[in-house]
């Protein structure tokens, strides 16, 4: 061995004399000292702290909220990176089995870093050039990527980043077992559409859990990992085929999946069941941003087990719902169906004078409340600067039912378009308790964010009248008391002359009773019935029912001209099917940590204590009955052939500005409203904004598709109470009389008093 030394030392001095040799050396001497004291820097922490294996132990991510509906099933989620965690026993074997495949083949047997792998990439890529030869990196290099991330350095950026996630790797393989490892990479890892771990992937591309996945849509999912906007299916969905067959390949060549099998699945087109969770997009947007109104004040009030407040984008909470997703589903079918054709007949019936073209005044009035408009004012720039500004054109998104567009389009030009759209609101609860069903609050939330359900206060029009009913029978007023169809003028309210929406001259010696009066919507006798009720009456009645914006304390307050918002309306409507008890809608049952405990429930703010008497209720909604079966609201019955247990109203204000429906049903109490947003724009014509035409049919499509629909037989099926027989009887009249020639001699046509 001495010899063999000695002989070495001959060999090397006498090599050592060549230049080139000397230099070759001592700059690969320079190299290994260099990286070994750039690898020692970064071990000690020089370049930023590596975390240690206890921090490893307890990595926190951050996980998005989920918000779920009554049945757990997924309605949308909140967060800034879209993760959703699961466990490793939810991962179908296929699915580990192309990740392996595909991405770190030796996973099981390295310990964080693939030594050999390196290897054939230092031969392969930098000495042959071969880029086929792959990057070296291992899942568990990807881990630390994923959880760290990179920072950019002034020098070899590239080089600091891999040897601390080398570091880390080893790190993370001594603390975690290689299952675990799996879950967490699965967990982290980014696909495509800024969505972070593969349960979020799989519900957004396949609309379904990840325990549900094929070996088809598990390939697709690994498939875009190699780059995710590159491979993404949703954008290039050929690319992303046959991306998928390359994991197929891969399986295939490593024994995971048979060979025989190969061509048949290859052959499979790729099929997607996209599902934004954008907070813009998706089932119920409306909804979900107001749950996060509220969510914001619950969070806001509690703590965690370290006296922390909850993050609603990053802590991973379960937020449980009163929705019903198939319920909304119907909803905002039936509100697409009618609003896209209500819009068709809206714009034809004013033509070359629709009010949002040529009308200066109104024009001028809402540029003025645009952000576009107040930033040049705040700016200092005169009309004229702004005008010129505002007629600028330059590419803008529009709204249209029958498919956005791209134009080129000014301000002012953008401010027309969206001025002329109907918008609506609707919601349906559980008048047991006010458990909301269905929720849409517009049209579309992309473009119009203002809610009509929680946001909005509109003149409620004939939906006011029930009320003044109620405080009338329950003042003692009977359901067969008569009242003229003659016009009284109220001398002390500058001569107010309230008129019916009929076009036709009536017969004021014609007398209606309470039912056929209320059924018929008729404006002069509910006008009557609250003068002899008396406002304080109505107001207090109004006010038991949970209603509380202010009541104008004028007579027109029988014809609707309150501004209510829709649910307070939806809650006062749901005592007449709730034991004569109001009911307050609510959102969110229960609330769970990331961990399953329950930190939130809710208890519903319901009344105790009856707004108005069993016989008051049970009057009240055969008269409504009335109204659907013979009323205002037939044509549920003639035109949309809905034969079940229905109570309702309609409504519409002034100059047809408002149109609304209240649909009544044994287990579920719908409300719908439709208008314009600007408050100057109304329906042409009565016959087309009338809430039996603009509002009703939004009730109806929705109740169609339920009764076609046996999970809701219990809904759909349900029967109201049968009234007792002191209401029967009192009911048993007939619905209108004609006053005797000696009445009729004598009758005014016109009356004039006071109110």
């Amino acid at each position: 061995m001495k010899v063999l030394w000695e002989r070495f030392k001959i060999w090397f001095a006498a090599k050592w004399q060549n230049k080139w040799i000397k230099v070759v050396t001592i700059a690969v001497l320079a190299v290994f000292v260099f990286l070994l004291g750039l690898y020692i820097s970064i071990y000690l922490g020089v370049f930023g702290k590596i975390p240690t294996q206890e921090e490893l132990g307890s990595i926190k991510q951050e996980e998005a909220t989920q918000l779920l509906d009554r049945n757990e099933k997924l309605i949308g989620k909140y967060y800034i990176y879209d993760r959703q965690p699961v466990e490793f026993e939810n991962f179908p074997k296929h699915l580990i089995d192309a990740l392996i495949a595909t991405e770190d083949v030796r996973f099981y047997e390295h310990d964080g870093v693939d030594n050999i792998s390196l290897i054939r990439v230092f031969v392969k890529n930098l000495l042959f050039g071969d880029k086929s030869a792959g990057g070296g990196s291992t899942i568990t290099l990807q881990l630390a990527k994923n959880l760290y991330g990179r920072k950019n350095y002034a020098m070899f950026s590239m080089l600091i980043n891999k040897f601390k996630e080398s570091i880390i790797a080893k790190r993370i393989e001594t603390v975690y077992s290689k299952e675990e490892i799996l879950t967490l990479y699965l967990n982290t890892v980014p696909f495509s559409d800024n969505t972070y771990g593969i349960e979020s992937a799989s519900r957004k591309f396949f609309n379904k859990s990840v325990n549900e996945l094929s070996k088809l849509e598990s390939a697709t999912l690994v498939g875009t990992l190699k780059a995710n906007n590159y491979f993404n299916p949703r954008l290039h969905l050929e690319r992303s085929q046959n991306r998928r067959n390359v994991v197929l390949d891969q399986m295939v060549k490593y024994n995971y999946l048979e060979s025989d099998s190969l061509e048949l699945l290859k052959k499979q087109p790729l099929e997607l069941d996209y599902r934004s969770f954008n907070h813009d997009l998706g089932t119920a947007p409306y909804f979900r941003e107001a749950v996060k109104k509220q969510l914001t004040k619950i969070l806001d009030s509690i703590e965690d087990q370290n006296g922390e407040k909850y993050n609603l984008y990053k802590d991973g909470l379960k937020v449980y719902t009163t929705l019903d997703y198939k319920m909304q589903e119907y909803a905002e079918a039936a509100m697409k169906d009618h609003l896209s054709q209500l819009q068709l007949a809206f714009e034809k019936s004013y033509g070359r004078n629709a009010p949002w073209q040529t009308n200066d005044k109104l024009l001028k009035s809402a540029l003025k409340n645009t952000v576009q408009y107040k930033s040049l004012k705040a700016k200092g720039l005169s009309e004229k600067q702004i005008e010129d500004s505002l007629n600028v054109k330059r590419n803008v998104e529009l709204f249209s039912w029958k498919g956005d567009t791209v134009l080129n389009v000014s301000a002012i030009d953008s401010l027309k378009h969206f001025l002329k759209f109907l918008n609506t609101g609707m919601l349906s609860i559980d008048p047991n308790d006010g458990a909301v069903r269905a929720y849409v609050g517009g049209i579309d939330y992309r473009y119009f964010k203002y809610d009509h359900v929680s946001q909005s206060k509109r003149q409620v029009g004939s939906t006011f009248k029930p009320f003044v009913y109620t405080a009338a029978i329950e003042d003692g007023m009977k359901p067969c008391d008569y009242f003229s169809l003659s016009k009284v003028t109220y001398t002390n309210y500058d001569d107010w002359s309230p008129s019916n929406s009929s076009d036709k001259e009536e017969d004021p010696y014609i007398n209606y009773n309470l039912e056929k009066a209320l059924s018929q919507s008729v404006n002069t006798i509910a006008v009557k019935v609250f003068d002899k009720v008396g406002i304080p009456k109505v107001i207090g009645q109004v006010e038991k029912l949970g209603i509380t914006e202010k009541m104008p304390k004028q007579p027109s307050l029988a014809l609707g001209v309150a501004e209510i918002n829709l649910m307070n309306l939806t809650g006062a409507y749901a005592s007449y099917v709730n034991n004569s008890k109001p009911v307050v809608p609510f959102f969110i049952t229960k609330i769970e940590d990331k961990k399953g405990n329950i930190i939130y429930e809710s208890q519903p703010e319901n009344k105790k204590e009856k707004a108005y008497s069993d016989y008051t209720r049970q009057v009240m909604l055969q008269f409504m009955k009335a109204t659907v079966n013979s009323g205002t609201a037939s044509r549920l019955r003639s035109t949309y052939g809905l034969n079940n247990a229905i109570a309702g109203k309609t409504g519409t204000t002034q100059d047809n500005k408002d149109g609304w429906f209240v649909g009544i049903t044994p287990k579920l109490v719908t409300v719908t409203w439709v208008g314009n947003d600007n408050h100057s724009i109304g329906f042409k014509t009565t016959g087309l904004g009338q809430g039996a035409n603009s509002a009703l049919p939004l009730f109806a499509n929705f109740y169609k598709k339920m009764n076609g629909d046996n999970d809701y037989k219990t809904i759909t099926g349900a029967q109201f109470e049968n009234p007792s027989k002191e209401v029967l009887d009192d009911l048993d009249c007939e619905p209108e009389k004609r006053d005797g020639l000696f009445k009729r001699i004598f009758k005014r046509k016109n009356k004039k008093k006071k109110f």
